[in-house]
C-alpha cells in the first residue's frame, strides 16, 4: 500500500448526444492533463486532443485568468475537470448575423406595410 495521499476528482466531457463523467481516485499532485489521461475518456472521444483541446475547473479555463495550464495544474480534492469541444462558429459572428437578420426582416416588414396601403387620392 502506498503512503501516498490520494484525493478524488472528476473528469467530464460532453458531446450533444453523450455525455460522460469518471470518478477517480489520484495522487495528491496529479495535474489536470493527468487525471484526462489517466479517465480512459480519450479512449470513449478519440476526438479529444488532450495536448491542445482547453480545459477548465468548474467552468475556469485553465491557462487563462491566472490559472496554470492543464500541463501544471495540480488538482484539489474534488476538483472536476472539464474538457471543452472547440468552437464551431464565433459567438461574435453569429450574434452580428442574428442581428442583420432581424435588421433585414424588419425593414422587409415595414416595407411591405408601406405598399400595402392605398395611394392617397388627387383630386
Amino acid at each position: 500500500m502506498s503512503d501516498e495521499a490520494m484525493i478524488n476528482v472528476e473528469v467530464v466531457f460532453a458531446l450533444p448526444e453523450k455525455q460522460v463523467l469518471k470518478e477517480l481516485s489520484v495522487p495528491q499532485g496529479t495535474t489536470a492533463l493527468e487525471a484526462v489521461k489517466q479517465s480512459g475518456l480519450l479512449d470513449i472521444f478519440p476526438e479529444i486532443d488532450a495536448d491542445s483541446d482547453k480545459m477548465g475547473i468548474f467552468s475556469q479555463v485553465l491557462g487563462a485568468k491566472g490559472l496554470d495550464e492543464p500541463s501544471v495544474y495540480q488538482l484539489r480534492a474534488m476538483d472536476r475537470v472539464e474538457i471543452y469541444r472547440p468552437l464551431i462558429a464565433d459567438p461574435k459572428e453569429v450574434r452580428r448575423r442574428r442581428a442583420e437578420d432581424a435588421a433585414a426582416k424588419a425593414s422587409a416588414s415595414v416595407s411591405g406595410k408601406a405598399a400595402e396601403e392605398p395611394a392617397e387620392k388627387s383630386g
